[in-house]
């Protein structure tokens, strides 16, 4: 094993080949005992490397898979100063991180990972950076388990002692539970299980490193300055004139000045500062070291740390100002680290900060506390434009539907005397569409007032008036291919309509509402106004969420409209032959109330991209809001059309061959 990963060429040589040539060489020249050439191997390999490399390591990586038990897991944490070496091991209950390489961090403790019991294996990486003197967990990339992300060391003030070029230690012993699939970056380690890795470290000055990734020229130092840049520290001695005084982020070499940071410190901080006089503002440019582990948002490029030593500073009179400049982004707000609770949690809170967004590539955060802060990009959901209209409209169209539908089941329950087949189907589809509209008029007003404790309810019953719509006009296309293909063979029975339209989908919403965390408050946020979201009851902005939606409502809605559209395409093409259908306000109602009542016009949603984005947007919101309205009026335009024609306008239903019939009954209806 070994021979085997020296015989590697090294990342840090740039992939040298002269070490896997040498020792080929070695291999013809020492037919000497096995275990004796394999070490004289070893140590010529190790001469050769530590001859070749000049460079230090500006950070290090270890991943593996923990093999344990199921049931309960603990994490435990021993660290201390110094730089001698970090030992990572495991058995079936545990996962251990020992050692001594931190600067300034002292840590024993305990953890317990609950919810990683459920499986046999968990993925982890653990993280260090020296100049940072930050050391850092990440458990499980799994998403149906969910990872975590452990900040077991924080970072801190530049220090004077790095310990890095963390090398391989003595080997540990196989076993049943412990670390499989151990490798350090990107080189393998060993595929067994074995007990725990351990690895040496070397002191050297912090700014060494510094130096190392200031001046290097390659592109693989360019690439590590920009992920692993060093904190910059500004000392500010607040006198007894102190009467506030801006700190700004020094510029480094290919960065743009565009995304430096500006600190505004209030003379209300000499006041709250009893103790000291000096308040030390750092300056971080590694956002990976703060990331929450939440994929809809990710924190900026740039993070900065206030504080006055051994002093805890709240609720300042005169807020301190930070202004971030940044690339052009919607959806941000201004947020600080809470380490109070757990400092090893990467936990950001908009508590004591207030956001003000001053253009689209400047934010200010006014926040009255000292700690880190940055601002967080929420990556999902995008703004949406014209947020303001859309809603008046969708408002209006859902209010008038819902009354066009009370008059349409009214309408349509006077006409169930005359036995028409498709009464009942229309009229479960009028039900479906006031109660999925009514609701969607009230979503805004019950998720404000409501808020967590009526939304899950109000989301799930919104989420099964929809899918009932869906199933209804997706009747409507069946029943009208049985009229028309199947006439000889009657349809079945309205009772079994009623189960499919207002049962069937009650099932996928029961299983949604007892796995949990899928109903909620979901925020619209408007890109003319970030910071005033509308609020509305429907699915969380979860995974789990997503998931659901696309597996029940888009798989739904595509089935409808890929059918109805082949359904209206049929239906056209029998009618068009007919004589009334040469009168336009006959055949553009029967194409539109068709269009209708087998949702085809939901298949605008899958058009919202592109340049005519925003126009298709406003023409799906229009048609569909105000379905229930069209529907009605579809209905009352055709009999007036049929009473003004005596009854014959759609055609005589007393001649002609059986799928006549059967169309000009499904037409008149």
């Amino acid at each position: 094993m070994w021979l085997t990963e020296f015989e590697r060429p090294s990342q840090s040589t740039g992939g040298d080949p002269k070490p896997r040539l040498l020792t080929e060489k070695l291999r013809k020249l020492l037919p000497m005992e096995p275990r004796l050439r394999d070490n004289l191997r070893v140590v010529f390999v190790l001469i050769i490397f530590s001859a070749g490399s000049s460079e230090h390591d500006l950070d290090w990586k270890f991943c593996g898979t923990w093999r344990h038990g199921k049931g309960s897991l603990m994490l435990n944490i021993n660290l201390t100063t110094g730089c001698s070496e970090i030992s990572v091991s495991a058995n079936n209950s545990s996962l251990s991180i020992d050692g001594q390489i931190t600067a300034q961090c002292r840590r024993s403790d305990r953890i317990p990972l609950g919810k990683f019991g459920l499986e046999e294996e968990t993925p982890f990486c653990l993280y260090w950076e020296p100049i940072l003197d930050q050391l850092k967990l990440q458990l499980n990339q799994k998403e149906e388990v969910g990872g975590e992300n452990l900040t077991l060391c924080w970072p801190a003030r530049m220090q004077r002692s790095c310990c890095t070029d963390l090398s391989y230690g003595a080997n540990a012993d196989e076993a049943r539970y412990g670390i499989k699939d151990g490798m350090v970056k990107a080189d393998p380690m060993s595929d067994k299980i074995m007990t725990a890795y351990s690895f040496k470290g070397d002191p050297i000055d912090c700014k060494t490193l510094c130096v190392q990734e200031s001046q290097g020229s390659s592109q693989v130092n360019m690439a590590s300055r920009a992920q692993h840049p060093c904190p910059h520290s500004s000392e500010v001695e607040m006198k007894e004139d102190f009467r506030g005084q801006n700190v700004t982020a020094p510029t480094t070499r290919g960065v743009s000045a565009e995304s430096t940071v500006t600190v505004y410190l209030p003379p209300a901080l000499k006041t709250a500062a009893k103790l000291r006089s000096k308040v030390i503002c750092t300056f971080f440019k590694n956002n990976s070291l703060f990331q929450n582990g939440h994929k809809e948002d990710r924190v900026l490029d740039n993070v900065v740390e206030i504080t006055v030593e051994n002093e805890v500073i709240v609720n300042l009179p005169d807020p301190i100002r930070i202004g971030f400049h940044h690339g052009k982004m919607h959806l941000r707000r201004c947020v600080s680290w809470d380490t109070r609770k757990d400092p090893s949690q990467v936990n950001w809170l908009e508590d004591g900060c207030k956001t003000e967004q001053k253009g689209p590539k400047y934010t200010e955060c006014l926040c009255n506390h000292l700690t880190y802060f940055t601002v967080l990009v929420q990556m999902e959901p995008r703004p949406v434009r014209h947020l303001l209209a859309l809603t008046a409209i969708t408002s209006l169209g859902c209010a008038v539907s819902v009354i066009s539908c009370v008059a349409l089941i009214i309408y349509l329950c006077r006409k169930r005397r005359s036995k028409e087949q498709s009464i009942p189907i229309h009229l479960g589809l009028a039900v479906s569409l006031a109660f999925l509209n009514l609701l969607f008029f009230l979503t805004g007003i019950l998720a404000n007032v409501g808020g967590e404790s009526v939304c899950p309810w109000v989301g799930a019953g919104l989420h099964y008036a929809l899918l009932s719509s869906f199933t209804w006009m997706g009747i409507e296309v069946f029943h009208t291919f049985w009229l028309v293909y199947m006439v000889f063979i009657p349809p079945p029975k309205p009772y079994v309509w009623n189960l499919v339209g207002f049962v069937l989908p009650a099932l996928p919403i029961i299983i949604l509402a007892a796995v949990g965390d899928i109903y909620g408050v979901r925020k619209v946020v408007p890109s003319d106004d970030v910071s005033n979201p509308y609020l509305m009851c429907w699915m969380k902005e979860n995974h789990e969420a997503l998931l659901a939606h696309y597996f029940t409502t888009m798989t739904i809605l595509a089935v409808l409209v890929s059918s109805g559209v082949v359904m209206l395409f049929l239906v056209y093409r029998e009618i068009r032959t007919r004589e009334e259908w040469r009168q336009s306000r006959v055949a553009f109602l029967s194409i539109w109330g068709l269009s209708c009542l087998f949702g085809t016009t939901w298949g605008l949603t899958f058009l919202d991209f592109g340049p005519l984005s925003d126009f298709v947007l406003f023409l799906s919101c229009i048609l569909n809001s105000f379905q229930g309205f069209f529907l009605m009026l579809r209905f009352y335009m055709l009999d007036w059309i049929r009473k003004q024609a005596g009854g014959s306008a759609l055609g005589s239903t007393s001649t002609g061959s059986t799928r006549q019939h059967m169309l000009q009954s499904q037409e008149k209806s």
